[in-house]
């Protein structure tokens, strides 16, 4: 095929719109559709490959799967050894850990189940993970591996015709499938190939059903994608549900650009377009190390001034010194066999997973810092909030059963859930209910791409079919998820505000006693591996802890139905005389991050709530 600027061109614009919304989503809030486009591309590039290989009776899979390996490793696999090797200088055995294992998974491209998989309230947050976003290759690579063979198979028993409309069918049924999962499972739909596949076919599409233009709809077809491509950068934002309906505006913006076939426009051939296009691949590999770079090492808020052009840099010279290499410059030869991408990404996918299972080669420390490092390790893990064990409904519920038949209630979010280990040892006549989710609020506003709320938000079944004589109900993560952007901040802040206090009116209504917990200690004082990477002091004081409830103050202050309910603070019980802990030298970390307690402080440290539950 000619090389077709405008293609080039696709790449250069999403790769821009990726690395600007990474360095700052205000900048360009949709940005991240930039990884959309380059499927659309991927899509159309892959069914030429193919379709023409099966026309001309030449096409061969084990030369597909080698074409990509070439393509695709080399300077994945560079990156992955470059951050290693830096990694066991630079981090903590901590983060090294995760670096393991992320490299592991990069490489073998299953990045995007382990990302998917670990997308729970307690996972770090992503500015944390080196290679985040090595989750887009996997979803190509296992694309690549499945799409030619499903086409070879097909084509031993349907000419090109009917393959072409079995094609437009599957595109179809998966466009639904994605809009049907983004609405019910959100970060599945967003990591994984089933709803990511009909962004790769719709490009292939485009090539299947060519449409011949003439300058003039040419042009129009450009413009009017390139249009819908930008738009869809400014229209939408990570609060967005994704890919669903909304990544069809992309979609459809991309492949008007790949039907227009025009590398003649100046809106394509351009000296920027060309080079940024030739070094997309690399920049995109390069760019998200360099961000996180910046928070790990804590080098400010104007470190995209250096990182921006770091990152085209670095992907310049990627491209030059590895992309643009052959497959024989990477050693045909038995002397440099150790060269070659394959074997060579296999033995580095080995070594992480090595350096993941011995907790970053954490023997490698002398003590007392690798006890330090192991207990922050372990506090990591120590989670005890157990699978649900009784369904109501549709509603999941956990319920510690107790020796009468008085009910208690439990509502909230992972705060409320971190009241398990205690209320489990306390042997209750209360029937104690836990129903939760992590990350969310009981209120109808409370909508993020990242989590399910609807067993917490549900909770009205739950008290029209159990009598609760007591409900206790957390109010901490009202903060969380209020936008950046400060007209919907203020809005959010009105709905939620409104809407708790309904919250709180309803649980008055449903028992004669209701506890409202406040938000305990928190900080980065408190998190394990922040304090294994900065070296942080042992203690928070009452004062800084308190400045992180700001918004809670703000939001107390409006709720008019406090009448009657008994508002309990943590902090005053926790922290003493302006002090508040976060580890001693027998138990080690008392959280396991920077918000959440280990169930056995849980139950060490819980003993101001025994009253409600006697």
């Amino acid at each position: 095929m000619k090389f077709r600027e405008d293609i080039n061109a696709l790449r250069a614009i999403a790769v821009i719109a990726v690395v600007i919304f990474h360095f700052n989503h205000a900048w360009l809030p949709g940005g991240f559709a930039g990884v959309d486009i380059f499927f659309a591309i991927s899509g159309f590039l892959m069914t030429m490959i193919i379709v023409k290989g099966l026309e001309r009776e030449n096409f061969s899979i084990i030369a597909f799967y080698k074409a990509r390996v070439r393509r695709i490793i080399p300077a994945l696999a560079f990156l992955c050894f470059a951050l290693m090797v830096l990694g066991f200088f630079l981090l903590s055995p901590i983060d090294y850990l995760n670096m393991g294992k992320d490299t592991s998974a990069s490489l073998t491209f299953t990045s995007n189940f382990v990302y998917w998989k670990e997308s729970n309230y307690f996972d770090a947050s992503s500015i944390e993970k080196w290679l985040l976003h090595t989750w887009s290759l996997s979803v190509e690579w296992q694309f690549y591996l499945l799409y030619p063979v499903v086409l070879v198979v097909l084509n031993k028993f349907l000419n090109l015709k009917q393959l072409k409309l079995l094609l437009v069918a599957a595109t179809i049924l998966a466009v639904l499938l994605s809009i049907y999962v983004t609405s019910n499972t959100s970060r599945a739909a967003y990591f994984l190939l089933p709803t990511r596949a009909w962004q790769m076919l719709a490009g292939g599409l485009v090539f299947l059903y060519p449409i011949a233009l003439g300058p003039k709809a040419k042009s129009f077809s450009l413009t009017f994608g390139l249009g819908l491509i930008v738009l869809s950068f400014f229209l939408f934002s990570a609060e967005t549900p994704w890919p669903g309906y909304a990544a069809l505006l992309p979609i459809i913006g991309a492949c008007l650009v790949l039907v227009s076939n025009n590398g003649e426009s100046v809106l394509v051939d351009n000296k920027v377009c060309h080079l940024i296009g030739k070094w997309s691949y690399s920049i995109y590999l390069w760019h998200w190390p360099i961000i996180v770079a910046g928070f790990y090492f804590s080098l400010g808020e104007h470190w995209w001034v250096i990182g921006l052009p770091l990152s085209v840099f670095l992907g310049a010279l990627s491209f030059k010194f590895i992309e643009s290499k052959t497959l024989a410059d990477y050693g045909l030869n038995k002397g440099r066999y150790l060269l070659k991408p394959l074997p060579a990404a296999s033995i580095l996918a080995v070594f992480g997973l090595v350096v993941f299972q011995t907790n970053g080669l954490l023997n490698r420390l002398a003590e007392p810092e690798r006890t330090l490092v192991a207990s922050a390790i372990a506090a990591k893990e120590d989670w005890s909030y157990p699978e649900a064990n009784k369904i109501i409904g549709p509603l999941k519920v956990r319920l510690i059963s107790g020796k009468t038949d008085k009910n208690i209630l439990i509502l909230g979010s992972s705060h409320a859930e971190q009241l398990y280990p205690y209320v489990k040892s306390l042997d209750s006549d209360y029937n104690v209910y836990f129903l939760t989710n992590g990350g969310c609020l009981a209120t109808p506003s409370m909508k993020h791409p990242k989590w399910n709320c609807d067993n917490l938000q549900k909770y009205q079944l739950l008290l029209d079919n159990v009598k609760f004589d007591k409900i206790v109900t957390t109010f901490f993560n009202f903060d969380v998820y209020l936008s950046d952007n400060d007209t919907k901040r203020q809005q959010q802040f009105a709905t939620r505000t409104k809407e708790y206090n309904a919250l709180l009116a309803r649980l008055k209504a449903a028992s004669k006693e209701v506890y409202l917990i406040l938000g305990e200690p928190r900080g980065e004082e408190f998190n394990p591996p922040a304090v294994i990477r900065h070296g942080l002091k042992d203690f928070m004081t009452e004062e800084d802890t308190r400045k992180t409830y700001a918004i809670h103050q703000k939001a107390l202050s409006r709720f008019t139905e406090l009448d009657g309910i008994n508002i309990i603070d943590p902090i005053e019980h926790l922290c003493s005389e302006g002090i508040c802990r976060t580890s001693n030298h027998e138990q080690g970390f008392f959280y396991r991050d920077n918000n959440h307690m280990r169930p056995w402080y849980a139950v060490k440290s819980l003993t101001y709530l025994e009253d409600i539950f006697r």
